[in-house]
């Protein structure tokens, strides 16, 4: 895919829509130098395309940088999805793979495709304040 495509502008989408969120961690590793050749920018603008997006800061899992949360919408939620968390999330092939599914309904709406169970990880738990 080219650097024009990959940038396109999407068709806007009716009101009340959108079937899930999507949060981006840009902080230490994920969005920085540290993780070459990707357009951080780029990235993010695409998937605000398909669904809301929350940067974050760090997620606590650098050594996945670039990391995607894909968070189940509220039918999704009620089908007993779970967010998935997508790691080495580094090409445009893969953003557009988020995208489609994000646009198709994501989490318990959508069947996850094959190709993300390459990104797909369970992030370690966090270590309660003690």
């Amino acid at each position: 895919m080219d650097d024009a495509a990959y940038g396109a502008e999407v068709p806007a989408r009716p009101v009340g829509s959108v079937p899930c969120r999507v949060v981006v961690c840009r902080d230490c590793c994920c969005g920085s130098s540290k993780v070459t050749g990707v357009d951080h920018a780029a990235q993010t603008a695409r998937l605000r395309a398909e669904a809301p997006v929350r940067v974050s800061a760090c997620l606590d899992v650098c050594d996945q940088a670039n990391v995607i949360v894909v968070q189940p919408s509220s039918a999704g939620r009620a089908a007993g999805a779970r967010p998935v968390w997508l790691g080495l999330v580094n090409d445009r092939d893969a953003t557009e793979d988020i995208a489609a599914w994000v646009r198709a309904g994501g989490p318990g709406v959508a069947p996850c495709p094959d190709i993300l169970d390459l990104y797909t990880f369970t992030p370690p738990r966090r270590r309660s304040a003690s």
